[in-house]
């Protein structure tokens, strides 16, 4: 039998609010990468723009329809021949609220698949580092797998990596490999990074491929870095060696999910279970709550 390889590529980058500058940055990345072999290459959150205020936001960026950064990654993708997954891009919506949208171009130009961010990053950090992508952002609603060849990939974007549910639905879908672009802050990522990159392969048997923004941005937020992909074993198997832009190779033996699979075969153990919630005062009271996992 045939192994099962991919040879990927992950563009950590640093992106700043020149759309054009983004998109010469990331056309030499992908060309590099493709020169070096890579099949298949992923870019970070945010690739065309890392912008925090919502009217220079609306004011830079387009509908999918017509977007001419878009049609230049399709453009890449056909010239290189690579599957290139555009981490996240802004578009605007008719609703007037944004998508932060990721696409997986597959080598001919066709845009294959869409992804847009379930999960919405809404949180106060200690120092007061503060965000609200509610404000700006349309949540999406569906979670999304889509084939490349002969690997299958589950879509997720940078936040939603602290839902597990989410990453256990994908595999359970058929993800061999999850995706997981990312504009991760710097304190966020030190504290967390590795660790829920490298449970989320563990729970789900799966690859998992995190290209990332790294550094100083123009508009003031500061990301971590450190592009990785870790094996369906949760072993860091490539990694960036900190936040400057660059790229991260690494080939993936798609045995080796089978394998994790067998060795821990956790997503067929699934079960439907009530919760049950003891409640002291005076009398011990029982109430039952619906609680179901991923089927």
């Amino acid at each position: 039998m045939t192994a099962r390889t991919l040879r990927v590529a992950l563009a950590q980058q640093r992106a700043t609010r020149d759309i054009a500058e983004n998109l010469e940055i990331t056309r030499r990345q992908v060309r590099e990468a493709a020169a070096a072999g890579a099949q298949y290459v992923q870019t970070p959150e945010c690739t065309n723009t890392l912008e925090l205020d919502k009217q220079r936001l609306r004011a830079s960026i387009s509908d999918e329809a017509g977007c001419t950064v878009l049609a230049a990654f399709r453009d890449l993708a056909r010239e290189t021949a690579v599957w290139l997954h555009i981490g996240s891009m802004t578009f605007l919506e008719p609703d007037g609220r944004i998508a932060n949208r990721s696409v997986l171009i597959a080598p001919d130009g066709r845009l294959v698949a869409r992804y847009d961010k379930l999960h919405m990053f809404d949180v106060d950090l200690d120092g007061g580092e503060s965000y609200r992508e509610s404000h700006t952002y349309r949540a999406g609603g569906e979670a999304v797998v889509a084939e490349i060849g002969r690997a299958t990939l589950g879509l997720t974007i940078c936040y939603d990596l602290r839902f597990a549910y989410l990453y256990r639905a994908l595999a359970q879908a058929g993800a061999e490999i999850l995706t997981v672009p990312a504009a991760f802050t710097r304190q966020t990522g030190e504290a967390h990074w590795h660790v829920l990159l490298r449970a989320r392969a563990i729970e789900t048997g799966c690859y998992v491929m995190a290209a990332a923004q790294g550094g100083r941005h123009d508009s003031g937020r500061e990301t971590y870095g450190h592009s990785l992909v870790v094996s369906p074993w949760g072993e860091v198997i490539a990694e960036a060696a900190g936040d400057e832009p660059g790229l991260v190779h690494a080939t993936l033996d798609l045995s080796a999910v089978g394998i994790a699979r067998g060795r821990v075969p956790a997503l067929r153990h699934d079960r439907t279970f009530p919760l049950r919630r003891y409640i002291e005062d005076g009398d011990l009271v029982l109430e039952s709550m619906g609680v179901r996992e991923a089927s």
